[in-house]
């Protein structure tokens, strides 16, 4: 009996390579860029399980070329808007991603993030490797303490209250959250739920980790940074699109909000000359929150995994 085919879009580790391969033929774009547009086409036809990476466009057209024997596209990712998940259900094609594994990983970038931009660090790092650093100056590169201060998340879910769970022993005063609905995992906390106006007003730190909707795409826009404090601190690890990037520029410019710390960004990757990229007011990083050896190695063996609960344990 023929065993069922897996296309792997990119080199990821050997662990998960090695569970797949003890079932399915296995084949793989074996580099770390991007398998080319035409080369993704031609090699998904016939398989029976993609294994995809969140900058692979799983579109109609990658649908049709793999074939109608195709029953799961498998991603290494928490998110899946790179999929086009209404088709795939029109087709019966089980949709899958890792979304449990690498949440510790990113509540705790976005943790380190958050300090990054609050303490200054990246400016006093430049400043160092400038030759600035001289003899001790009383008002040189002051940042912002989180203790006493209010932290606000918009999107409690397992980022969002990881993120609460490690800044409160920092001795923030307040934790204040917005999302769907009231989470009992805020009680834990004793959090606030809150309306987003009352986040965005009070808010001394806005942690977005929320996903990415038709309701949240743009959702903080000029509107909401006219609320904000001006000492007020952003941070997005979470969907680029929730921010709207010009109505940030400007008010990170006009001093509307005091700093930002982006770990997403829009387009992504963001241009080395983008405006942005030039203020020493935000801290812009590699969409790295999920960047540490165990999450990653955990979103790949779970991305396996899922293959094989689908093709063979159904």
């Amino acid at each position: 009996m023929t065993k069922p085919r897996v296309y792997v879009t990119r080199q990821v580790h050997q662990e998960s390579i090695d569970l797949l391969k003890a079932h399915f033929n296995v084949e793989i774009w074996a580099s770390d860029e991007v398998v080319p547009r035409d080369e993704l086409l031609k090699n998904v036809k016939g398989v029976d399980a993609l294994f995809c990476t969140i900058t692979d466009k799983i579109s109609t057209e990658v649908l049709d070329a793999a074939g109608p024997q195709l029953k799961i596209v498998a991603t290494m990712s928490v998110g899946m808007h790179h999929i086009n998940t209404l088709e795939c259900k029109k087709r019966g094609i089980c949709v899958a991603n890792t979304p449990d594994v690498a949440s510790d990983s990113a509540a705790e970038f976005t943790v380190t993030l958050l300090l990054m931009v609050a303490r200054r660090c990246l400016e006093g790092a430049e400043a160092v490797a400038n030759g600035e650093w001289g003899l001790w100056k009383p008002m040189w590169i002051c940042g912002t303490e989180i203790i006493n201060r209010t932290l606000g998340i918009l999107g409690f879910g397992r980022v969002g209250f990881g993120v609460a769970r490690r800044l409160k022993p920092f001795g923030v005063e307040r934790i204040i959250y917005h999302d769907v609905a009231k989470s009992s995992l805020g009680d834990v906390l004793q959090a606030e739920f809150v309306d987003l106006d009352t986040l965005f007003r009070e808010s001394d730190f806005l942690v977005i980790s929320c996903a990415l909707t038709g309701v949240t795409k743009n959702l903080i826009n000029k509107e909401v940074f006219e609320k904000m404090k001006p000492t007020s601190i952003l941070i997005n690890t979470s969907r680029a699109p929730v921010v709207n990037t010009q109505d940030l520029l400007e008010a990170l410019k006009s001093g509307k909000i005091a700093g930002a710390g982006l770990d997403v960004t829009e387009p992504e990757p963001l241009p080395s000359d983008h405006p942005l990229i030039q203020l020493n007011n935000c801290i812009i990083t590699p969409h790295l929150a999920t960047n540490s050896t165990k999450a990653r190695l955990g979103m790949a063996i779970n991305t396996a995994k899922n293959i094989i609960d689908t093709l063979i344990r159904k």
